[in-house]
């Protein structure tokens, strides 16, 4: 952790040491009563907090707001649902590099059981994103919405966005039009909000290139290999935010 979150209800409580964080403090840390270390609330503010006891059970603190939280990038991400265990891997590592929202969406050719996974209602997707953001100490979270379809996916994301405001990117094997890397090489999407979509694991049908080609998506490669959800999400979203002139 380069820095522990609390969320708004947990920053007044006592942390119990077997809590990760606690365990983290006093055992990786190595800190003791009047120390501090680095902290945040959730899409609130980050700062620091001072320990003012640690017991056999757990780390009285107190939190210091020092600055607010700085905005995710202006990138958005529509993912074909994947496998529970990828899934994990793929919200931590894209929380980490800043996207602002992550929607996961149902397709035509995506394992149906998937959409049943209990990762978003026991919490194990939030503690992923959570994950990723301590990795890049940051206190922001983005928004992560769960759809049954495309037409449902579209219908939110397209119902706040203006179009002349985004470049959108289809990432497709089988009709590429445009290398992502070229993108990214001449800072293409620079001062716009990018949405990026990201098949699962069996990709894109013909009939949902369609719709993609409809709502304007530019169909774009990451080259000639055929990549994990997961792999594909990471690298897809750091060469938009390198064409953003974000990295």
């Amino acid at each position: 952790m380069n820095i522990v979150l609390f969320k708004e209800n947990e920053i007044s409580q006592r942390l119990p040491l077997k809590d990760p964080r606690g365990e983290h403090i006093k055992k990786i840390l190595h800190k003791s009563a009047g120390e501090t270390f680095e902290a945040g609330i959730i899409n609130v503010s980050e700062g620091e907090c001072r320990i003012l006891e640690i017991s056999e059970k757990d780390i009285a603190f107190e939190y210091k707001p020092l600055r607010p939280v700085v905005p995710l990038y202006k990138a958005k991400l529509i993912v074909g649902f994947p496998r529970p265990i990828q899934l994990r891997r793929l919200l931590r590592d894209v929380v980490s590099l800043g996207v602002a929202e992550i929607h996961l969406t149902g397709t035509e050719l995506g394992e149906k059981s998937y959409l049943k996974s209990t990762l978003l209602e026991k919490g194990a997707a939030e503690a992923a994103m959570i994950d990723g953001a301590c990795q890049a100490k940051s206190a922001a979270l983005p928004a992560l919405y769960m759809h049954k379809n495309l037409a449902e996916c579209f219908e939110l994301v397209f119902g706040a966005e203006k179009q002349e405001d985004c470049e959108f990117v289809l990432l497709d094997n089988v009709k590429p039009e445009f290398r992502l890397s070229d993108a990214a090489a001449q800072r293409r999407f620079e001062g716009k909000t990018v949405i990026a979509a990201i098949g699962s694991e069996r990709g894109w049908t013909d009939r949902e290139r369609e719709k993609f080609k409809e709502k304007g998506f530019g169909f774009y490669s990451l080259g000639s290999r055929i990549l994990r959800t997961e792999t594909a999400a990471t690298t897809a979203v750091s060469l938009v935010l390198a064409a953003m002139n974000n990295l």
